[in-house]
């Protein structure tokens, strides 16, 4: 069973798996710790990742990224069309009810969901933890955003399940890295002292701040404040409308219309943004920005620092929140931790160093790696094959969430808020209702407007079934068990009604001996009522749907690329053995060998780069390379044998040597051995040794450029031969010596260096043996 956490990132993600007794972050196919959160499509396939980036600007009206941004989004969120519509360059649009992107894909126009987007995603992280740890991968732990709400969240658990994974918890991304810090901790005081520690993230697209209580063996999160737009992503807008104004009046040209132009100086922005978090100026050059002109400009980190100020200035308000929402004073934390990669910039810690007062900002957790560390911990812990350290999480809810009913005549009220913000999960909560028929429950967040953009309050509906008034057509009342789990998902688990009986019980007076006034016992009956409730989730038809639908690409993508594999394995055979023809088969290919072999290589190269070659079916490519190594391998296998028969010739008259010297040896070892069966191997070893003599006296007298008179797998069956017949012989186990008994007692006489049987009384004179002492 493996054990894999997942950072799902915006821009990047990170995969830990536990093993060798730690964490580690593995790399993907091109040696990376992290993978780009992209998906691009083609006419022929997809590619994710690594491949995707490649093509992010050759093929960015078919390149989605930011998948974590769009899930659980609709088209008109505010979020989507005045946000991510500036850093998203695929067009998106309605998928049914959700947020897509309209792509090319096969020659066709396609939408795909940001559920379906994001389960291809995951499916590329599945393979890439399953190719490292050579078995298949399914149980893992995600990190989620601690501000997605109900919706976001199943929308995650809804692709995890397309993808083939089974998330064993959803876990925010702040608690994840709380809980890498607390669990290597073997110092925490006790519970009633803790230590505050302030967490701050402040990563690619937006800020996350959570002030958790660590004591022995737990951790307690007290408050959590976000920002959904601070983060690199923002700071690097800022530089690249700062340098387009400069272009347009320098250079005569618009940037900001053009994208290829923008993913061009957004990355020249990124370096600029780097070279200024350890100097105090940056140069700026992006070659063939637009029409061919070559960009240049340079930045002080005076003027970077104005141009972000805006950025900079939102960096407070999460801070202030988180520390107020906690009921501590920032003279009560005790260590400010900063993770994600914007906190490197000067800037930025200078802003979170001017809110701790003074405090010295921490950086002893990887800031790039601690999420997926911390998420990989979570699923060491809930997993049976890993032992963990006890480390208990306590993490809390981002936003309140009522019920609301249909108001009756006796009711005061037809809401309530059932979790408050800031209250535990897991939590589970009863609720009574007074109904004499059926009725429905609505679950909503009880303040719209801490949800981020515009995304529907609405959590789930409960309808009660069978309901009626008790015999005396009074109310019934039913209690419904609502939680929410430690994903953060708010369910319905429970709806029953309560009967009240009243049993009669005989008492038995201890002082008379008689039976005394019975006593009446009120028991208490639970009687299900059933009930059906809806929530944001796909239904399962539709993930069967979506998971055969993935299939289905798979499948495509692994034959365009097990057919581009066989297309450059014959480009790289036609050119290898031309080169090689020429050097290291030299001597071992026949002249007319060698024309016949070079025609059929050009002609093969010929077809390869026409219009038929270029693109055609993998089982064409593998005949092709087939009919090539039928003309080469005969040179090649000679060239191969050449090179193995003198290492396979001395190890085979190493072993006729070692055998014949044991069989003619007059080792204590083999004294017991017959001698007509030492004469066998003896006799053995020299029909092969004069074989072997002979063959190479023929090949000494053969051409290079022939087929050999023996072949190295030959020389290697005579070296077993030898081996399975005479190690039984040699290694025949000696013969127990007899034991001759004595003509007047019928006893055995001990031999020299035996002990003397005892009797039972000498046995018993001995004392206890080693076995009786305890």
């Amino acid at each position: 069973m493996s054990v894999v956490g997942i950072d799902f990132g915006a821009l990047h993600s990170k995969i830990g798996v536990a093993r060798h007794r730690g964490i580690d972050i593995i790399v993907n196919e091109v040696s990376n710790r992290q993978t780009p959160s992209l998906v691009s499509f083609g006419p022929k396939h997809r590619s994710i990742g690594e491949p995707a980036k490649t093509l992010e600007i050759s093929n960015f009206k078919n390149t989605v990224g930011s998948l974590k941004r769009l899930l659980g989004r609709t088209i008109n969120d505010p979020e989507i069309t005045e946000v991510e519509s500036k850093f998203a360059h695929v067009k998106l649009v309605d998928a049914n009810g959700t947020v897509g992107a309209q792509v090319s894909y096969l020659g066709e126009q396609k939408v795909f969901s940001a559920t379906q987007l994001t389960a291809m995603y995951l499916s590329k992280l599945r393979d890439t933890a399953a190719n490292e740890l050579k078995t298949a991968v399914s149980d893992v732990v995600i990190t989620v955003p601690g501000w997605y709400t109900d919706v976001q969240r199943r929308a995650l658990l809804d692709a995890a399940q397309i993808a083939g994974l089974n998330v064993l918890r959803l876990i925010n991304d702040t608690t994840a890295v709380a809980f890498g810090y607390g669990i290597t901790k073997s110092d925490l005081p006790e519970p009633e002292n803790p230590k505050h520690v302030a967490f701050v993230d402040v990563g690619h697209s937006s800020m996350s701040v959570s002030i958790v209580a660590f004591s022995k063996g737990q951790l307690t999160v007290k408050s959590t404040a976000y920002d959904r737009h601070v983060g690199g992503r923002d700071i690097d807008y800022a530089l690249v409308k700062h340098f387009a104004t400069e272009f347009k009046e320098k250079y005569k040209i618009d940037v900001m219309s053009n994208p290829k132009a923008m993913f061009r100086l957004t990355a020249g922005c990124d370096r600029v943004k780097k070279v200024l978090s350890a100097n105090a100026e940056a140069p700026l050059n992006v070659e063939s920005i637009v029409n061919d002109v070559d960009a240049t400009s340079r930045l002080t980190r005076e003027e970077y620092e104005e141009l972000i100020a805006g950025v900079l200035d939102r960096l407070t308000a999460p801070l202030d929140q988180a520390l107020a929402d906690s009921g501590l004073t920032i003279d009560q934390i005790d260590t400010v931790e900063l993770v994600g990669g914007c906190t490197r910039i000067p800037a930025v810690r200078a802003k979170i160093q001017a809110w701790a007062q003074g405090k010295t900002l921490s950086t002893t957790l990887n800031q790039d790696e601690a999420a997926a560390r911390g998420a990989t911990f979570a699923c060491a812990m809930l997993s049976p094959v890993f032992r963990v350290r006890e480390f208990s999480m306590q993490d809390i809810t981002p936003y309140s969430v009522k019920v609301a009913w249909e108001r009756q005549p006796d009711d005061d009220d037809n809401e309530l808020i059932v979790f408050p913000k800031g209250n535990y999960i897991p939590s589970t909560k009863v609720l009574t209702f007074y109904r004499k028929g059926p009725f429905d429950i609505e679950a909503t967040y009880a303040d719209p407007s801490t949800l981020p953009g515009g995304i529907n309050p609405w959590i789930a509906k409960f309808t009660a079934k069978h309901v009626e008034p008790t015999p005396n057509g009074d109310y019934a009342i039913v209690k419904v068990k609502t939680r929410i789990n430690a994903n953060g998902l708010l369910s319905f688990e429970q709806a029953y009604t309560e009967e009240i009986e009243e049993k009669e019980e005989m008492q038995v007076d201890a002082a008379e001996g008689e039976a005394a006034q019975p006593k009446k016992k009120k028991v208490v009956k639970k009687k299900d009522v059933p009930f059906v409730w809806s929530h944001t989730g796909l239904d399962p038809s539709i993930i069967a749907e979506y998971r055969e639908l993935e299939a289905q690409m798979f499948a495509t993508d692994k034959l365009v690329q097990d057919t581009e594999e066989r297309k450059n394995a014959l480009e790289e055979f036609i050119y290898d053995t031309r080169s090689r023809l020429d050097e290291r088969y030299a001597p071992y290919v026949q002249p007319q060998e060698k024309q016949k072999i070079l025609a059929a290589l050009q002609e093969a190269e010929s077809w390869l780069y026409s219009d038929e070659g270029e693109d055609t079916t993998k089982s064409v490519y593998a005949a092709r390379l087939d009919s090539l190594h039928a003309l080469a391998d005969p040179v090649i296998n000679r060239y191969k044998e050449a090179e193995q028969r003198t290492r396979v010739v001395a190890e085979l008259r190493e072993t006729i040597n070692n055998y014949m010297a044991q069989a003619s040896s007059n080792d204590e070892r083999f004294s017991h051995i017959d001698e007509k069966d030492k004469q066998s191997i003896i006799e053995k070893c020299a029909t092969i040794q004069k074989w072997l003599e002979d063959q190479n006296v023929r090949q000494s007298e053969r051409p290079k450029n022939v087929d050999p008179v023996f072949t190295a797998a030959e020389v290697l069956k005579k070296k077993d031969e030898i081996i399975y017949f005479a190690t039984p012989i040699l290694t025949r186990p000696k013969p127990k010596p007899k034991v001759e008994p004595t003509a007047t007692s019928g006893t055995e006489t001990p031999k020299q260096g035996q002990e003397t049987p005892k009797t039972e009384e000498q046995k018993a004179d001995n004392g206890p043996s080693e076995m009786d002492v305890d």
